[in-house]
Order: C-alpha cells, then sequence, then structure tokens
C-alpha cells in the first residue's frame, strides 16, 4: 500500500486530474461515487465554488446538510479517488448515506487505495467534530466492507432499501 498519499482539498491547480480522474468514471458506466463526483466538472471554477459552497452550507437544497470534499492524490498528484464527509446526519443518511463517502477511480482498485482514503477521512471527520462515524456500503460491495472493517468498523442493522438492496452499516471512531 502507498503511504505518500494525502487528501487535499479539490484545487483549480489539479484540473487536468480531475477531468481525467472524471473522465474513467464516466467511461466506466458505473454509479458516480460519492455523489459529489457526479457534478459536471466542465466549468470548473463554478464546480469548485459549489463545493466550497457546500462545506459552508451555502445555498443548500431543503433536507441537505454541509459537507466537505477532498482528493485523494499520491506523489505524482494523480488523483486516486474522492471522499466526501457529511458534517452531520438526516434521517436519510443514517439509513443509507453515513458521514463519509468515497469511492476509489476504477484503475486504482485492489491496491489499499479505500483503506487508506477512510484512514485519511476518519482525521478529517475528527477536526469536523465527529467522532462516531457512520460508514456504510452496499453489501455486495466487498472491496468497501473490507476497508470499512479494517479501519475499526462496528457491524450496525442493515437498512434494506425499497428495491430490495441491502445498505450495511457500520461505525468507526474518529
Amino acid at each position: 500500500m502507498n503511504n505518500h498519499l494525502i487528501l487535499v482539498k479539490p484545487q483549480a491547480e489539479l484540473k487536468d486530474e480531475y477531468l481525467s480522474y472524471y473522465q474513467e468514471w464516466k467511461d466506466s458506466g458505473e454509479a458516480m461515487i460519492p455523489w459529489v463526483i457526479s457534478k459536471d466538472p466542465s466549468d470548473f471554477s463554478t464546480m469548485l465554488n459549489w463545493l466550497s459552497d457546500h462545506e459552508i452550507g451555502k445555498g443548500l437544497p431543503d433536507g441537505w446538510v454541509p459537507c466537505s470534499t477532498f482528493w485523494l492524490i499520491d506523489t505524482n498528484r494523480s488523483i486516486l479517488g474522492v471522499v466526501n464527509i457529511r458534517h452531520q446526519l438526516t434521517e436519510f443518511l443514517f439509513n443509507a448515506g453515513g458521514h463519509i463517502g468515497y469511492g476509489i477511480r476504477p484503475s486504482e482498485r485492489r491496491k489499499g487505495n479505500a483503506t487508506k482514503i477512510l484512514e485519511l477521512a476518519l482525521i478529517e471527520a475528527k477536526k469536523l467534530g465527529i467522532d462516531d462515524v457512520l460508514v456504510v456500503c452496499d453489501a455486495n460491495n466487498i472491496g468497501s466492507e473490507k476497508a470499512i472493517v479494517k479501519n475499526g468498523g462496528i457491524p450496525d442493522s442493515d437498512y434494506v432499501e425499497e428495491d430490495g438492496n441491502v445498505i450495511k452499516r457500520y461505525w468507526l471512531k474518529a
């Protein structure tokens, strides 16, 4: 596992790297995870402002909570993953979203990056005053579940969505 990975705030200097990351997700056909990466980055400065506004709770839709987004980068400043930390939980987030959502670009999976991004996100959650952190994953997402358990995840009750999808819920200490 690469121990030289860090989290950084989204920034204009990494535009080309982010666009590469975004395009790889689009090309994969997979759902965009975490949800913030589904924001169209074609107007990059607007996207960065949108992320900053979400962090301070500015202009949020009703029922949404402030959230902080970070990019996982390596020593080459390549973006390997994105993590989004919700500052508090709504009923929906308590059941099926959790405090932390993260995604690793398809070409960088199975290399320990999910474990590392979650480890680093827990440090950021602590800075936000979140001591008990809820992290969830779909029951069929074995890689994410392993990353959660490796970071000390304690299982809580599963949540079953209306379509029958099972969400595994874990509590971690920040």
